[in-house]
């Protein structure tokens, strides 16, 4: 009786957020994505599943929220794929900024978005893609989709889980979110701390493991592959390199005065903004004081007194990172600062705003001595001036890569889990 009301519940509250989207979208250009995706997707996934498998393809069915799930799964999507180059692998997205990024991703057989939930969706989804494998990425839990994947007796794994007393799983109310946890044949979590709390559920049938971040993985990868720029190589010359990655207005008004500091004059900036729209490249170039020119203006070889360069475009930040002594970090100010990872991979000491306690790695830097955060531009200032001194900076970037290399690894740890299902 209880579990019915539970899952009652459950149905009207998801049906009443997926109505909501589909209202947003007569003003939501995200929201018109959203649906418009879903527009006649069963016929296109059973024309995509249309074609019989021969008897030893597998078709793995992996699944992210978003953009930053999907990095979490990347780098074990590429060991699968790797390892296993027969296997069919499925990608769906809940989320159009997962799916307009990586609708291309070509180590993906193929990449749809995830029906609604509903248990007719979840019957006829399974049926079409016949998964022999579904693969879950951090926080993405529907309830249909799970107990028909338990239901149909195939293995499913929930991978870079991470988990925190404010959970509804741990909540009085959290009772139909413990049987999803439940649903999974395994659930793979990255820290030590989610391992206790998961833990004192004492799982019959659900096998709990540590394994770690597998984005170490995928920054480590870009540092082993990393090509040179050599316009930024010329920009940079011998001079200390601050490198201000994904940044937003918040993060950018304390910056400025950074970049105009006579106690800093020997060093030089890096700006990437996360907006990178021309008004707003605008913007930011009406309030820098010093000397400064955009990337997409840099010529080879040619003198230029710029002290801050302007990265007009996307795609070139983790690269640029391999530049930089320091970096400042983004959206502290905000919503959640972004990936401070990719620089912790080169070695640099990271800079943010209060607003990280939401991300292990960060809070660990911060714990550890290899991350500062910052409330204002004095406390920005005094931080600077901290790590200006070479044994300062020197041991925070040995604390980063402490991290980087205890995390190394993880993407084999998850496959290994996984290879005991498929086989």
């Amino acid at each position: 009786m209880v579990k019915n009301l539970r899952l009652l519940f459950y149905n009207l509250i998801t049906q009443a957020y997926f109505f909501g989207i589909r209202l947003a979208a007569l003003r939501s250009e995200k929201a018109r994505r959203w649906v418009k995706g879903r527009v006649g997707l069963f016929e296109k996934l059973e024309q995509a599943f249309s074609t019989k498998r021969s008897d030893n393809q597998r078709v793995v069915w992996m699944h992210c929220a978003s953009l930053g799930e999907f990095e979490q799964g990347r780098p074990v999507i590429e060991t699968l794929r790797n390892e296993k180059p027969e296997v069919i692998v499925l990608l769906t997205f809940f989320s159009p900024s997962g799916y307009e990024v990586r609708k291309e991703y070509p180590l993906a057989d193929w990449v749809f978005y995830l029906p609604s939930d509903t248990k007719f969706n979840a019957q006829r989804f399974l049926q079409t893609v016949q998964p022999d494998l579904a693969i879950f990425v951090k926080y993405e839990f529907w309830y249909h989709f799970l107990s028909q994947l338990k239901e149909k007796k195939v293995p499913s794994v929930l991978i870079s889980a991470v988990f925190r007393p404010s959970h509804p799983f741990f909540k009085w109310y959290g009772g139909l979110h413990r049987e999803m946890l439940r649903s999974f044949s395994k659930i793979l979590v990255q820290d030590k701390a989610s391992l206790q709390l998961i833990s004192t559920f004492n799982f019959t049938n659900t096998e709990v493991y540590q394994t770690g971040d597998t984005r170490v993985d995928r920054v480590l990868d870009i540092v082993l592959n990393h090509k040179s720029l050599p316009l930024v190589e010329d920009f940079c010359g011998d001079s200390n390199i601050l490198i201000c990655g994904s940044t937003w207005p918040a993060d950018e008004a304390m910056l400025y005065s950074i970049f105009s500091n006579k106690i800093f004059q020997d060093w030089k900036f890096i700006l990437a903004p996360h907006d990178v729209q021309l008004a707003h490249l605008q913007d930011i170039e009406s309030k820098i004081a010093e000397p400064f020119i955009r990337y997409s203006q840099l010529i080879s070889n040619k003198p230029n007194n710029a002290k801050v360069l302007l990265i007009d475009n996307i795609g070139l930040l983790s690269t640029i990172y391999s530049y930089g002594k320091l970096a400042f970090i983004g959206g502290g100010f905000g919503s959640g600062i972004h990936n401070t990872l990719e620089p912790a991979a080169f070695g640099l000491p990271v800079i943010f705003g209060p607003n990280f306690e939401k991300f292990e790695e960060a809070v660990w830097f911060v714990n550890y001595g290899g991350g500062f955060v910052v409330k204002d531009g004095r406390q920005l200032e005094e931080i600077l001036i901290k790590l200006s001194d070479d044994n300062m900076r020197k041991k925070s970037s040995g604390t980063v890569k402490t991290y980087i290399e205890q995390q190394a690894g993880a993407s084999q740890k998850v496959l290994k889990q996984l290879n005991m299902l498929l086989t």
